[in-house]
């Protein structure tokens, strides 16, 4: 086994593209060294803003000999008459490099042709290697590329050096100008270099050592986190880590040095989520707070080098923090002296999407849709009749920040800025907070709202998008959903379950639909924008559910019993996933599904429509009797178990009522020639199928 290494040197990346590459590097050798036959105990790599490698700690020096069969033309076109080879024939052999002796004819299934046994593989890595190295760059993607010189080879940035090498030896190829070598440059600063690679084995000692590169990300991120973490010890606090933030910076520097710096503390006046995202957003740089969660007049940076003044550079980066701190004050102290009803008036003139008005007719629908929302669950929430309208003002007032000087300026803050002017107008924690957390959830690992009032602006904020946006024709269609209207569907999905609300969900997105003025030209009928709407929610919980890992038929199963009560939805999926896997499941699958199937195919014919309402009186058969007496015994039981959400219990009832059921089809003649019994019967049938249909679609459960 041989030892391999590809360096490719760039000029420097974004801090975004180097952990995809990466993976890409690693992805894309995996495969070609499957392909080529390349046996090896895996493939490492790693990657920096100026390079990216890939590490192969021990590859077969050369294939491995597969035989395989290899068929060629019809024997009937490959022998003459006299069982001599014909040009086809022969052709075929010279192919394939074997002689006329080694030739045997085949059922192909469609014939007799004539095959051949060959040995491939057995090449060796160094001749092999060359082509893998070209392929495996080549296929590495970015955004957009570019050209430099006067060259065709595009690339995310210009490529400056290739090291490729198999143990001691050079792995010889060319890409338009640039020819590999045992050659890689180091630090810009530390370690310039050129420095030569003796074997791919001293590959990360002279790295490290010589060109003064921390390769790895993880090692990099660990070096930030550990001298950053002493660094705020020693000054009595902690670090505020963010862990995007912490990636990105570990994938600007080579070589990671934090520094601690100072700030003047009459900022610390402004709000901590102002001071975080002046730090984070322009200045790459974390914030530190004390014991009490309070934050210190210090920050921390990461440097790419060990400066021989460390006082100066310090003082340059508190220069330009200072700078955009000043800023940061300017625009606090402009918003404190503005009434939030100047910001509303504003939103007039803000569009919000073309034919759907503006901002300010958008912040109006939040508010009704907050008013009945909250006056929906008022009951079951505990929610005062006073405190109704407090919901109606956080949805009114939920976008005002956007015209706020600070918001225009660090649009990150948008929500959490209007919140926070909110608490100072005195208008309370619910306003204040259903503002401050109307955005959330951002993504499918980010937390709901904490807070109820929260909870409610983010759902009506959401449901007027996709309101509009569906009945403008623009749902998304495959990867392409510029308005995440996706996100929208899951977040409000994961906001009821989360905080257990009891909204029916097709008169919730009905309520966001009317919310909308009378004047909109829709491009989609409201009825079939509202049926899209359910259909597009049912395809996010079936994803959100699947990807946590349930068995897709439990979930198809449970959606398609009806999902307008998303609060129960997956406490129901729960059960019915347990009850997948008990031993009597398939059997009481099959029992009600012939129920279901029967009022599926005969209901039609009945004549009349099925109510679920029988008569006993009409009952002739012991087991029919049996069955009927059964189901009315367990009814009461199913209702209050369905009125304490014990879905795990309704299932439990199938138990005992299969027995009777399956008595039932055993010896009772449903489609009987008395139309009056025969009617009866399917009714008894369908009051047994509508209660086991809130529980889940049998159909869906295939066994």
């Amino acid at each position: 086994m041989a030892e391999f290494v590809l360096e490719i040197g760039t000029e420097e990346m974004p801090a975004r593209f180097v952990p995809k590459l990466a993976a890409e590097l690693k992805g894309a050798f995996t495969k070609l060294l499957d392909d080529a036959m390349l046996e090896n105990d895996g493939v490492e790599t790693y990657a920096t803003p100026r390079r990216i490698t890939a590490h192969i700690p021990a590859l077969a020096d050369s294939q491995r000999k597969e035989e395989e069969t290899v068929t060629g033309p019809p024997v009937r076109i490959a022998y003459d008459e006299d069982g001599n080879l014909t040009k086809a024939g022969a052709g075929f052999a010279k192919t394939q490099g074997v002689e006329e002796s080694a030739l045997f004819s085949m059922d192909t299934g469609k014939g007799e042709y004539l095959a051949a046994k060959k040995v491939v593989g057995g090449g060796s890595a160094s001749d092999i290697l060359p082509e893998l190295c070209i392929k495996a760059i080549e296929s590495l993607s970015f955004p957009k590329k570019m050209r430099w010189g006067g060259y065709n080879f595009a690339f995310g940035r210009p490529v400056r050096w290739l090291l490729a090498l198999l143990d001691e030896n050079v792995v010889d190829f060319t890409i338009e100008n640039l020819q590999s070598g045992r050659s890689t440059r180091g630090h810009r600063v530390m370690g310039h270099g050129p420095f030569s690679i003796e074997n791919a084995a001293s590959y990360f000692a002279v790295v490290k050592n010589d060109c003064k590169v921390i390769i790895d990300p993880e090692e990099r991120k660990r070096m930030i986190l550990e001298d950053g973490n002493r660094q705020a010890e020693a000054l009595g606090g902690e670090v505020v880590w963010n862990d995007a933030l912490l990636d990105e910076v570990a994938n600007l520097v080579e070589y990671p040095r934090p520094l601690i710096g100072d700030i003047d503390e009459l900022y610390l006046e402004l709000p901590r989520e102002v001071l975080l995202t002046s730090m984070q957003s322009h200045q790459k740089s974390f914030g530190v707070q004390g014991a009490d969660g309070k934050l210190l007049a210090h920050f921390l940076t990461t440097l790419n080098l060990d400066p021989t003044d460390v006082q100066l550079v310090k003082k340059g980066w508190e220069r330009v923090l200072k700078a955009r701190l000043e800023d940061a004050r300017f625009f606090w102290e402009a918003d404190c002296k503005v009434d939030l009803n100047t910001w509303i008036k504003k939103l007039e003139n803000v569009v919000f999407l073309g034919p759907l008005g503006s901002v300010g007719d958008k912040a109006r629908r939040i508010e009704v849709l907050c008013t009945e929302l909250a006056e929906r669950i008022a009951d079951k929430k505990k929610i005062l009749p006073g405190e109704v309208q407090k919901y109606a003002e956080a949805g009114r007032l939920a976008k005002a920040d956007l015209v706020s000087e600070m918001v225009i300026e660090f649009d990150s803050l948008q929500g959490k800025m209007g919140g926070i002017y909110a608490a100072r107008a005195g208008k309370g924690e619910i306003v204040s907070q259903g503002i401050y957390e109307q955005y959330l959830p951002a993504g499918p690992e980010t937390p709901v709202p904490s807070s109820l009032s929260g909870a409610l602006v983010s759902m009506a904020d959401k449901a007027d998008t996709l309101a509009g946006c569906f009945g403008l024709g623009k749902k998304p269609t495959g990867a392409n959903d510029p308005f995440a209207l996706r996100r929208c569907a899951l977040g409000i999905a994961r906001i009821i379950m989360e905080h257990e609300l009891d909204i029916n969900l097709k008169d919730f997105l009905a309520a966001a639909q009317n919310a909308y003025s009378k004047d909109i030209k829709w491009k989609v009928a409201q009825d079939e924008s509202l049926e899209n709407l359910l259909e597009f929610f049912a395809q996010r919980l079936r994803a959100l559910f699947i990807g946590q890992g349930f068995d897709t038929r439990a979930v198809d199963a449970a959606i398609g019993a009806g999902y307008d009560n998303v609060r129960t939805l997956k406490a129901r999926l729960e059960a019915l996933s347990a009850f997948t896997k008990e031993d009597d499941f398939e059997q009481a699958v099959l029992t009600f599904k012939r129920a279901a199937n029967i009022i599926r195919k005969q209901g039609a014919e009945a004549g009349q429509t099925l109510t679920g309402a029988y008569d006993p009186e009409l009952f002739q058969d012991e087991a029919e009797t049996a069955f009927g007496t059964k189901l009315e015994t367990v009814a009461p039981h199913f209702d209050e178990l369905w009125e304490k959400d014990d879905f795990a219990g309704l299932l439990g009832l199938l138990r005992e009522l299969r027995p009777s059921v399956d008595a039932f089809f055993d010896n009772v003649m449903v489609m009987c020639d008395d139309s009056d019994v025969r009617f009866n019967r399917l009714n008894l049938l369908k009051a047994l199928v509508d209660r086991l249909g809130r529980l889940a679609d049998f159909n869906a459960l295939q066994v």
